[in-house]
């Protein structure tokens, strides 16, 4: 396999990744220099997830009419100039337009970074490439926190985005040297109509999920935007059916491989998209710690999902997707169930063990998912199998969140006082009851699903036998 590519592919989405939880940490020092209160600033957090929601459904289709090289490219571009904007903003319009104008970049980069991979690389190599891609994924949450914390506090916020810029030019370059060059596709002309209801239908959703989650607006905003989000959904349905060619062929979730695994994984993703949210917030709120010890206390799931990169191929083709997939839902779901029980009391020691035994459970089910999920899609539905893909993780990440906070207030108001450890233990139990459900779609499976790419081969037809 050519490592080169999926590295290239692999540095772009973790500076993507890592960009969009970095700034958490560095809010209230941007929102000291803007004037504006940290509640308020909140809001480039969302305006950032609603530039993806927004631009994501048609990255596929500008890559095959464009060239899916020339788009990875000005992705990496446009979000360069945006976190140059970042750096520069003066006031909290700047710094939220310059915010959108990186999410514009990011929701190019991830899934025509993936169209490029799928696209160059062999199905039986396929493993291996997405152990590399799925890293910046879980590792880019996991080490924003430190490093946001690290570089607010010796150095200043300006530096978060403009590490963006020699990174992000490298990138260029590297693409423009090792990408190869892969073919245009015959478009046909743009589903506006199709275009325009799943961005309103993905952006209200995240929109509104996010204020609910992070209240910087009244939380009745959030509800009815995310019930227009819906509305919009159910407008597409019935758009997509009628379409000769729509921007989204939900066609796709009739091959039961890719059905299961992006309805598993979108699953798992919101309990994934709440444990960042929730680790933090109690080792600081309930075990006093400051920002950057927590950081590194959760940077260890950052190391479990490193070590997936070099377990995971051969994991998968001894024993096939279903069996490793389900293993991991599994270990996924009792290693967050496991965050339930910590007290202050808890070794340090134990609580990175198990943290690295999430990160290691995590990232072995989004590769195995990643994988299997394109594992019987043509090269001519692959950018349609990316955009859908990328989606779902925006919309469910967001969910999970939205769920984490929901839960914690809910406890909070029950019990009538402040947040205690008690309520976070309550989230961490329900949401690793969501990662549990992650098992169900995948049961239907057949034992040999994906043989191709996981070279799993014990399920081969046996031999007929020999004619006396």
């Amino acid at each position: 396999m050519n490592r080169i590519v999926p590295l290239i592919l692999a540095v772009a989405l973790f500076m993507e990744q890592m960009d969009s939880t970095v700034i958490a940490t560095a809010l209230p020092a941007i929102a000291h220099d803007l004037g504006v209160g940290p509640i308020t600033l909140k809001l480039a957090l969302t305006s950032y997830m609603v530039a993806l929601a927004v631009f994501i459904p048609i990255s596929g289709w500008m890559a095959d009419k464009f060239g899916a090289k020339r788009i990875f490219r000005i992705a990496i571009l446009v979000f360069v100039i945006g976190s140059i904007f970042c750096a520069v903003s003066t006031s909290v319009f700047e710094f939220v337009a310059a915010r959108f104008l990186q999410g514009m970049g990011g929701a190019m980069m991830t899934p025509v970074g993936r169209l490029v991979l799928l696209r160059t690389t062999q199905k039986k190599d396929l493993v291996s490439a997405m152990a590399l891609l799925t890293i910046p994924a879980l590792v880019g949450p996991l080490t924003g926190p430190p490093i946001g914390g690290f570089i607010t506090t010796y150095f200043t916020w300006h530096w978060i985005f403009l590490i963006n810029v020699p990174v992000g030019i490298l990138g260029i370059w590297l693409s423009s040297i090792y990408l190869p060059d892969i073919e245009r596709r015959a478009s046909p002309p743009l589903d506006v109509t199709g275009f325009t209801l799943i961005a309103l239908c993905a952006a209200g959703t995240v929109f509104g999920l996010s204020v609910v989650s992070l209240p910087a607006l009244p939380p009745i905003v959030g509800i009815l935007t995310t019930l227009i989000g819906i509305a919009c959904g159910a407008l597409y349905l019935r758009h997509q059916r009628q379409h000769p060619a729509p921007i989204l062929r939900l066609s796709l979730f009739r091959n039961h491989a890719f059905r299961a695994a992006i309805t598993g994984g979108t699953l798992f993703r919101i309990a994934t998209g709440a444990v960042p949210f929730l680790m933090p917030l109690m080792l600081q709120l309930a075990f006093g710690m400051t920002p950057f010890q927590s950081g590194l206390t959760t940077f260890a799931g950052a190391l479990g999902a490193l070590t997936v990169k070099f377990v995971a191929k051969r994991l998968f083709a001894a024993t096939g997707f279903k069996v490793t997939l389900i293993g991991a839902s599994l270990a996924g779901a009792a290693t967050t169930a496991v965050n339930g029980f910590f007290t202050e009391a808890t070794p340090q020691g134990i609580i990175i063990l198990f943290l690295f035994a999430s990160g290691l459970a995590r990232s072995m089910f989004f590769t195995g998912t990643n994988a299997l999920s394109y594992s019987e899609i043509d090269d001519d539905e692959a950018s349609q199998a990316t955009s859908i893909s990328s989606v779902l993780q925006q919309v469910s990440l967001a969910l999970g969140v939205a769920f984490a906070a929901f839960v914690l207030e809910a406890s909070s108001y029950i019990s009538g006082s402040h947040l205690q450890l008690a309520d976070f233990h309550l989230a961490f139990f329900l949401v690793s009851l969501v990662s549990l459900t992650a098992t169900l779609p995948l049961l239907s499976l057949k034992a040999n699903a994906g043989s191709d790419v996981s070279g799993h081969r014990r399920f081969r037809a046996a031999p007929e036998p020999a004619a006396e």
